[in-house]
Formats: C-alpha cells, sequence, structure tokens
C-alpha cells in the first residue's frame, strides 16, 4: 500500500488553520455595527440637536431679541426638523439628514466661538451669559456624537 503524503510541512498546515480561523473571527463592515447600536447613536443625535435648539428657544423667551432672537428661533426649529429627520427617515435621507445635523451642529458651534473671540455680525459674546458654558458642552459633545453616528451608518452602508 502507497501512502501520499503532502508536500506542505506540517507547520504550513497549521498557519492555513489559523489563518481560516482568524478570518471567520474578523468582522465584515457590515456584522461590525449593528442595527440596535446605529439606532441607539441616532437617538442621542436627536436629543443632543433638541437639547442645542431648546437652549436657543430658552434664550429668545428670556430676553434675546432683534437679529440674535430671530436667528436663535430659526436655530430651534432646524434643530427641531433635523432631530425629527434623524429618527423618522431611512436609506440615504437618513444619511443626508445626519451629514445636515452635524453640520448645522458644528456650525452653531463655530458660530458661537467666534463670538466669543473675535465677534460674529458685529455681536461679541462673553463666557459669563446665560447657559454658555453649557452650550459650548452640549454643542461639542453633539458635534462628536453627529459625527460618530455619520461614520457607523456610513460603515453599515458601506457593507451592505
Amino acid at each position: 500500500m502507497v501512502t501520499h503524503h503532502s508536500a506542505a510541512p506540517p507547520h504550513s498546515k497549521l498557519m492555513n488553520r489559523e489563518k481560516r480561523a482568524m478570518s471567520s473571527h474578523t468582522p465584515t463592515a457590515s456584522s461590525a455595527v449593528s442595527h440596535p447600536t446605529i439606532l441607539t447613536w441616532r437617538i442621542a443625535s436627536a436629543i443632543l440637536l433638541l437639547i442645542m435648539g431648546g437652549i436657543h428657544v430658552y434664550l429668545v423667551f428670556n430676553g434675546v431679541g432683534g437679529l440674535l432672537g430671530a436667528l436663535f428661533v430659526l436655530n430651534g426649529i432646524g434643530a427641531l426638523a433635523l432631530a425629527i429627520a434623524i429618527i423618522v427617515l431611512r436609506g440615504r435621507l437618513l444619511l443626508l439628514a445626519t451629514v445636515l445635523g452635524l453640520l448645522f451642529m458644528a456650525g452653531t458651534l463655530l458660530a458661537l466661538v467666534l463670538a466669543l473671540t473675535v465677534g460674529l455680525f458685529g455681536i461679541h459674546e462673553v463666557l459669563s451669559f446665560t447657559l454658555v458654558p453649557a452650550t459650548l458642552v452640549i454643542e461639542s459633545i453633539g458635534t462628536i456624537v453627529l459625527a460618530v453616528t455619520l461614520t457607523l451608518m456610513w460603515r453599515s452602508r458601506a457593507g451592505t
């Protein structure tokens, strides 16, 4: 009886087995992000948008008027619309709403930072004004959360 031996040395078979085992545990883009995880980040994004918009509307009801007051009202309306869109929409429209939400949050943060430093439209803000420190924190966290949400959605979409 003739026995055929494979040409590969024994350590080569072990290495191939390890490669197969490693490749079966490597997550793909679609399995790396679960839908409940994305939903949680979407809800957090919407809540932070609502808080940001709520702060601006609160300031209007407590003395901020003129052009700045009108812009704050528009900020509240925009935040509400984007928060609803991030929860309700699906597919490409959801991705678009999240991009717009991120740009909106980051733009609002940038406007506050500019008003605190060099001024914006002739408005110079001070850190001691009502809710300015809280707004800086909320808008900074909101920008990060929306960026993570967008990244997770993008990765999930790329895997499907």
